[in-house]
């Protein structure tokens, strides 16, 4: 079964994104691994909590890489 798993930090996504993520990536799944894969492709977008995660050494907040996402349907 195809796996997928994205962390994100928390409130970065809107649910639209989220779900663009989910078909995007099954598609890609598809186009590799033919329909059969479409019916057992599994996508988790998870959302890491604020100051949950970090690179090269330092934590990331919301504060560090911005904002949080729209409050709209629409993309960034």
């Amino acid at each position: 079964m195809p796996f997928a798993n994205f962390k994100v930090p928390e409130k970065t996504l809107t649910p639209k994104q989220k779900e663009e993520i989910v078909a995007r990536t099954t598609e890609l799944y598809v186009e590799i691994y033919g329909e059969r894969a479409r019916a057992n492709t599994m996508v988790l977008v998870e959302e890491v909590a604020d100051g949950g995660w970090g690179v090269a050494g330092d934590v990331l907040t919301l504060a560090v890489l911005g904002e949080a996402a729209p409050t709209g349907t629409g993309g960034a």
